[in-house]
């Protein structure tokens, strides 16, 4: 920044945009002291504005990032679970995307095992799986810079309780009815009530996830946001997530995570790109 900077006024600017957003205190007195006559304007959200809609380069390495998350969490299903901690299989996921030509994951890989999976945002621990666990993994893989994001909850054992598998079936329908409603001229309010009305008629109203989904590229989090406060409408070729979840706190929950990219319905409507079942497995 402090570079930039110094090439402006070797240029002669009578201003400098900035992204004060990203700019710590430090750094802006650092860039001010370089330019003392420039005019610093912030920039706002223009640049992650220009980034929202890719185009097919950058789709195509989303696409390659979700092979090989899926990847990864195939073969990890094929493995014994039940005995190993979470931070192993976060450990054992990370080093699969790696293996597959992931420079390395898009973010810090959660997996939260029986009541730890009632957390939305779990860090793994020492805790192993067990017999009758939920097991909620989340994971993805930066490929050529892009990130992008799956998530999926397993049952441990043969026998999924009554109420898992109610949970579970709730919770999918909800994400079911987001990804349906993802199309270019959509509110991104929309989407975030397709699926949160779904979960709230079944009696989950409460403590929701603040967001439905949110865009992904050069970073896992991005715009747009599908979240009940949102502005804006989806255009195409835009990637997001849909991602409901219930999580009961001490008892356990249930995540689906999927990164798709909008399409209008004569171009086949959401490209689906993380393809892992989305059935309730028993491992």
């Amino acid at each position: 920044a402090v570079a930039a900077a110094a090439r402006a006024a070797a240029a002669r600017a009578g201003s400098l945009a900035v992204e004060e957003h990203h700019l710590s205190v430090a750094q802006y007195r650092a860039v001010r002291s370089v330019v003392p006559g420039v005019r610093l304007a912030d920039l706002g959200r223009a640049v992650e504005q220009q980034r929202v809609v890719k185009d097919e380069e950058e789709i195509s390495c989303l696409r390659i990032a979700a092979e090989i998350t899926d990847q990864a969490l195939g073969e990890l299903l094929e493995s014994i679970l039940v005995g190993r901690t979470e931070r192993h299989l976060a450990l054992e996921l990370e080093r699969r995307l790696v293996d597959h030509g992931a420079a390395g994951p898009a973010f810090p890989t959660s997996v939260g095992a029986g009541p730890n999976s009632g957390s939305p945002d779990h860090q793994p621990t020492d805790r192993r799986v067990e017999e009758g666990d939920f097991l909620s993994v989340r994971l993805g893989a930066d490929y050529g810079g892009y990130r992008c994001e799956i998530g999926r909850t397993f049952v441990i054992g043969t026998s999924p309780a009554s109420w898992q598998i109610d949970l579970y079936e709730l919770v999918f329908a909800a994400q079911r009815a987001g990804r349906e409603a993802l199309a270019p001229g959509v509110a991104c309010r929309d989407v975030d009530r397709a699926a949160r009305q779904v979960l709230r008629a079944g009696g989950h109203g409460e403590g929701l996830e603040a967001r439905t989904g949110h865009g992904v590229g050069l970073e896992i989090d991005e715009d747009p946001r599908l979240e009940p406060a949102a502005m804006g409408k989806l255009d195409a070729c835009v990637p997001v997530t849909v991602e409901p979840g219930v999580h009961l706190p001490g008892r356990g929950g249930v995540r689906i995570d999927d990164t798709l990219v909008v399409r209008s319905e004569a171009d086949g409507g959401p490209e689906l790109l993380t393809i892992t079942t989305k059935e309730l497995l028993a491992l």
